[in-house]
Parts: C-alpha cells; structure tokens; sequence
C-alpha cells in the first residue's frame, strides 16, 4: 500500500509546478502588455474604408468558381503522395495519374460546355 502511494508522490509537485508556470505566465503577459485601451485598427488590404460588411453574401457567381478552385485544390492532395511514389511503383503510377488527370479534364471540359465558367 504504502508503495502505491509512493508512486504518486510526483503528482502535486508536478501539478504545482504547472500551476506555477502559469501564473508566472500570465503575470509575465500583464506586465509587458502593451496598453488597455483597444487598438484602433484601419481599412487593411485596398487601403480605402470597407464598403459592406465582412460578413454579408456573395454573388451565386462566385460558387461555381469555388467549387472549380476546390476540383483543382483536391487534385494537388492526390498528386503530393504520388510524387512520393511514382519512383517505387513505375509506369503504373503514372498510368493512373494520367488517367486522373484526363477524367479531371473531362469534367472542365463538362463544365466549360454547361457554361460554369461564363462569368456572366
């Protein structure tokens, strides 16, 4: 029994510790903390003042560019592990690939005719 005990003797020292730091921490932060007052920030990118909130609705025509940018952002997660592999595996990889690629590039195809990368 009194083994056991031993065993977890370590625990407060460590949980104190951990508290300590912490403390130390925050304490640390509230000293070099700049001011209280909240920063007054001003128009970030174009440099002119926003004209709508960040928050509000975008044209239906920005989703089909959305939904194309994420067909093109999916085939870079699929093409980083073949990079790695291409060597091990041979012909056969690249095979695949271009097949991929080709169905890819039917559905731009696909895409193009329907008219989903018309702007107006």
């Amino acid at each position: 029994m009194m083994l056991a005990m031993a065993a977890w003797e370590p625990v407060p020292v460590l949980l104190g510790v951990v508290i300590g730091g912490l403390a130390a921490l925050h304490g640390l932060g509230a000293w070099l903390r700049a001011g209280q007052r909240p920063l007054e920030s001003g128009p970030f990118s174009g440099g002119l003042p926003p004209e709508e909130h960040a928050f509000s609705r975008f044209h239906v025509r920005w989703y089909p560019v959305t939904m194309i940018f994420l067909a093109f952002d999916m085939e870079m997660l699929f093409m980083y592990p073949w990079v790695r592999v291409v060597r091990e595996r041979g012909t056969s990889a690249v095979v695949e690939m271009f097949l991929f690629l080709g169905i890819l590039l039917a559905a731009v195809a696909y895409a193009r005719r329907e008219g989903a990368l018309r702007w107006a």
